[in-house]
């Protein structure tokens, strides 16, 4: 069983700055892939980023070049950096994992609680 707490939302100013913040614990030793969905109120659930094991990285295009994922594999945590938010960037952001088995992720992922980003003058 693996547990993620998300950390780091809040309310911020367009052209603004968060960092967002996902720890996991218990059964750790073999964490795949890892990301970050978003979802705002009446919209569908959005994939924002995600991060293989080995570095990998993909963004959806509207927060390419300006939101920035990384991971620490020794601490078990993952960052979701996030520069020049727009209104259109405000939701509850959502960690997930998944377990790996060599090179590739296996079975269902694990999601933190949600931490909600506000992005308003």
């Amino acid at each position: 069983q693996v547990q993620l707490v998300e950390s780091g939302g809040g309310l911020v100013q367009p052209g603004g700055s968060l960092r967002l913040s996902c720890a996991a614990s218990g059964s750790t030793f073999s964490i795949g892939t890892m990301g970050w969905y978003r979802r705002a109120p009446g919209n569908e659930r959005e994939l924002v980023a995600r991060i293989t094991y080995g570095g990998s990285t993909n963004y959806a295009d509207a927060v390419k070049g300006r939101f920035t994922i990384s991971r620490d594999n020794a601490k078990n945590t993952q960052f979701l950096q996030m520069n020049s938010l727009k209104p259109e960037d405000t939701a509850v952001y959502f960690c997930y994992c998944h377990r790996m088995f060599g090179d590739n992720d296996v079975g269902y992922a694990y999601w933190g609680q949600g931490t909600q980003v506000t992005v308003s003058s």
